[in-house]
């Protein structure tokens, strides 16, 4: 099993930026990848960003250009750089991982390791 805190979020400006961090603990031999979801209120978690086993990296089209997403093996933490920020990027963001193939990378469906969330809210 793989655990996972998020942490670092809060309200932001439109335009502004902010960064999360996921840090990663547990008991794992082999590569895993490892991404960021996201829920907002009504709506279904969706993939923002994740990193594969490989260090390749993938960015659903919502974000793409303006979130940034990286890996720091040696502290075993994820990050999720987000600039330009939107009303819309509003949500709880998650942490997931498990040993995702490329093409499920986005998909909810391979990943069994979970993070809590952290609230990203757009501020007036």
């Amino acid at each position: 099993r793989i655990n996972l805190v998020e942490s670092g979020g809060g309200s932001v400006q439109a335009g502004g930026s902010l960064r999360l961090s996921c840090a990663a603990s547990g008991s794992y031999s082999i590569p895993y990848s490892i991404a960021w979801f996201r829920q907002a209120p009504g709506n279904e978690r969706e993939g923002v960003a994740a990193v594969h086993a490989d260090g390749s990296n993938i960015y659903a089209d919502s974000v793409q250009g303006r979130f940034t997403v990286y890996r720091d093996n040696a502290k075993n933490t994820l990050y999720l750089q987000m600039n330009a920020w939107r009303p819309e990027d509003t949500a709880i963001y998650y942490c997931a991982a498990d040993w995702v193939p490329w093409g499920g990378l986005l998909s909810l469906r391979g990943y069994h390791n979970w993070g809590q969330g952290t609230q990203v809210t757009v501020s007036s």
